[in-house]
């Protein structure tokens, strides 16, 4: 006979709002109740060959051992809308506003559902948001995409011309320079989605910069820098070095094997891989080629670090390492004692994840996790490690390291350098505290 197994933990999936705990809507009920059930029919049923026998009516759950009414009818024919859209059971993943973020104009953030992907690929319907003036579904046939200021040749681009030119395709991350913004001011926000939940990561279509910049002929001895402006009410704008310009910035119009949704640019944005969102400037309509920084309103006002000695650090691109446990995290539930996955994500905007260690214990002590492929440069990296729930107190942690060396920063490090008045650019390790009863909760060390 079968019995349960004593490492089969049981996990309850996080809630996906600021709720009650009256209010919370489990966001994977379905996958909450199998789990509940789960190996009970094994542990009552008779053994393989007395089933295959008939010598006995096993017992159990009717779920497995009872055919359920859905085989006994024809199923529904190909669905008339033409899109496909997630199962009614899964409505409840989705993206979400902050309600502690306040509104301006038509600016807005929504988080994406961390705690309820898999793999590295975020879905197109589930990609986080960040407007500056609202999003637009532009027409593609009237878009126009324009090169000038340093190049022999100023140019204006068509969307046909563009997707005439080869075009390349690759896997990157894209997180704003807020994301777990809240963390710097001691705001312990309940689960992943709103710690991290800026963040996404997607295979991206389109033309490499350098393919632009060259055919219009930019001065290669005197440009350093090139400016990315939207088509958007706020007209952003940014600049990127010309380095970066060269080397893996693209002119997508393709996300996740699609055109690109019109809340991510439709049907044109700029990818400048393991650079800060901002710098993926949506609805692209303007490149200009210049000598020296733009210093455009959002880089002179916004997405600067203002430095413990009062000076705000301008420019600042890159992405650094940083990884977040994504199960169990904040508001989910262990259920019983016994044996978890644990998985999260890593990334880095210097290139590959190297290593990611895991502490159950606050950082006392750590292990290294199994990196799941592919892992891939400036992209997002899945990581999974076993653990043993013995049903004590616990606090996990993850710590990333990349290719370059560098080791994701414990937040008190993090501080010593940058000090406690930033919004942008917070990498510290994130703690999840486990409770006696199982509650995950997100904790702030020093």
């Amino acid at each position: 006979m079968m019995a349960k197994p004593a490492h089969a933990g049981r996990l309850r999936r996080a809630p996906e709002n600021f709720l009650t705990r009256e209010q919370i809507v489990d966001v994977q009920s379905g996958r909450r109740d199998f789990l509940r059930k789960a190996f009970v029919a094994a542990g009552a049923s008779l053994s393989v060959q007395a089933w295959a026998q008939g010598s006995a009516q096993p017992k159990g759950d009717p779920a497995i051992l009872e055919l359920p009414a859905h085989s006994h009818t024809l199923g529904l024919p190909v669905a008339e809308r033409g899109y496909g859209l997630p199962s009614q059971y899964e409505r409840n993943l989705a993206r979400r506003e902050s309600p502690g973020l306040t509104r301006v104009s038509a600016a807005s953030v929504s988080f994406a559902p961390l705690q309820g992907l898999f793999g590295i690929i975020t879905p197109n319907g589930l990609h986080f948001e960040r407007h500056h003036q609202g999003w637009h579904d532009i027409d593609p046939a009237t878009h126009r995409l324009m090169v000038m200021g340093m190049v022999k040749n100023p140019k204006v681009y068509t969307m046909d011309d563009l997707m005439r030119l080869p075009s390349v395709s690759r896997m990157h991350f894209i997180e704003c320079g807020a994301n777990t913004g809240m963390e710097w001011g001691n705001v312990a926000v309940p689960t992943v989605q709103y710690t991290h939940g800026m963040l996404s990561c997607s295979e991206f279509t389109g033309v490499p910069l350098k393919v632009l910049l060259d055919d219009c002929g930019f001065d290669r001895k005197r440009a350093r820098f090139v400016l990315a402006e939207g088509a958007d009410g706020a007209s952003l704008a940014r600049t990127i070095p010309m380095d970066r310009a060269l080397d893996d910035v693209m002119v997508a119009w393709g996300m996740n094997g699609e055109m690109l949704r019109p809340e991510n640019g439709y049907p044109l944005r700029l990818v400048v891989p393991g650079v800060q969102g901002v710098s993926w400037v949506k609805w692209l309509r303007r490149i200009e080629v210049g000598d020296q920084p733009f210093a455009t309103r959002e880089e002179v006002l916004h997405y600067v670090d203002l430095m413990p000695d009062g000076v705000a650090r301008q420019y600042t691109w890159t992405q650094e390492c940083k990884s977040v446990i994504t199960t169990p995290s904040g508001g989910q539930t262990l259920l019983d004692r016994g044996q978890y996955n644990v998985t999260g994500l890593a990334w880095s905007g210097r290139g590959k994840v190297r290593r990611v260690d895991v502490s159950f214990d606050g950082g006392r002590n750590w292990r290294t996790a199994r990196l799941q492929g592919p892992v891939l440069g400036k992209c997002l990296t899945r990581f999974n490690i076993d653990w043993t729930w013995n049903g004590g107190p616990a606090i996990l942690q993850s710590r990333a390291i990349d290719e370059t060396g560098y080791v994701q920063p414990q937040k008190r490090q993090l501080r010593e350098v940058r000090g406690t008045r930033s919004i942008y650019h917070n990498n510290a390790i994130q703690s999840w505290q486990v409770d006696a009863t199982g509650e995950v909760r997100n904790v702030h060390l020093g």
